[in-house]
């Protein structure tokens, strides 16, 4: 059976940038993928130099296009359900739902994160009306009406004043989270609207939102805005392979990959299970890359 140097877990920036950087430096590479990026439901990702405004999925298709030129990269489009550490070998074993098994030296996890939402319908419009990112998407918002949805004060007021830089015109929506006076102050200095309503439902046609019903009745129309969403790792492969993780999910580094278990590497949101952009995503998988290519080096010079 084949022995791959390193098995790359997860095809998003910080997958596919790894996979390039250890390609280009003739390491032997399974690359699996499963399609569940969190950016598949965004139209344009934005931020990238030379890349702005691409489609998630077009970026993608590019990078694994570019990881053809080197032969020593295979790519697997399927998802990993195991991974078994070999006693008293330096390997482990990767398992597939077809009962596929590979053999790896080193493993570099990049599974991202997901979203969950307390109101399940922001899903329908998430991507097209709805963002969680004003980086991302705050400049095609500009000067829109907008609604801010979050049920944390400090998430209310983290996001709200991040939007405010691209629109003035705010609602801001707690689901039936009622603010602390200091909250409430801060943000109607800035003629601020906020509604503490439950929300009965989200309408709209074709991930479009167009207005939002309260369990009041009350009807307020706006068609797009910013949620604040939860997040999680997918999957608990850092934990199960004895990695150490800090209470608030972060996955312990020495800050360029390497996990505290010997030959298991991270890179990219999985890492600290929080979100951030496509360009620092590929940079952390560069870096996690040089460092599972420096260990391959020194431990067979």
């Amino acid at each position: 059976m084949k022995v791959f140097d390193c098995t790359v877990i997860g095809g998003g920036p910080s997958g596919l940038s790894a996979s390039l950087t250890l390609g280009r430096a003739r390491r032997k590479i399974a690359l699996f993928d499963d399609g569940t990026n969190r950016n598949r439901v965004t139209q344009e990702s934005h931020g990238f130099l030379t890349r702005d405004g691409i489609n998630p999925q077009q970026f993608k298709e590019l990078g694994l296009k570019e990881l053809k030129n080197y032969p020593s990269v295979s790519y697997f489009n399927t998802t990993i359900t195991e991974i078994i550490k070999v006693k008293d070998q330096d390997r482990f074993i990767v398992k597939t739902p077809n009962g596929q098994e590979y053999i790896t030296e080193k493993i570099l996890l990049a599974t991202g994160i997901q979203e969950i939402f307390s109101i399940p319908t922001i899903r329908n419009y998430y991507g097209k009306s709805l963002f969680s990112c004003p980086y991302c998407d705050g400049w095609e918002q500009r000067d829109k009406p907008l609604v801010v949805i979050a049920e944390k004060e400090e998430h209310v007021l983290h996001l709200t004043k991040l939007v405010y830089n691209w629109s003035q015109d705010i609602v801001v929506l707690t689901n039936g989270i009622q603010l602390s006076k200091e909250g409430i102050a801060e943000l109607q200095k800035r003629n601020i609207q906020i509604k503490s309503e439950a929300i009965k439902a989200l309408i709209g046609y074709d991930g479009l939102l167009q207005k939002i019903e309260f369990v009041t009745g009350e009807i307020l129309h706006r068609s797009c805005g910013f949620v604040a969403p939860s997040f999680y790792r997918p999957n608990h492969f850092a934990e199960k392979l004895g990695c150490e993780v800090k209470e608030n999910g972060k996955v312990i580094t020495d800050g360029v990959g390497r996990t505290t278990q010997k030959n298991i590497y991270i890179a990219g949101e999985t890492e600290k299970s929080r979100p951030t952009s496509l360009l620092i995503s590929a940079a952390k998988g560069n870096k996690a890359a040089v460092a599972v290519n420096t260990d391959l080096t020194m431990e067979r010079f």
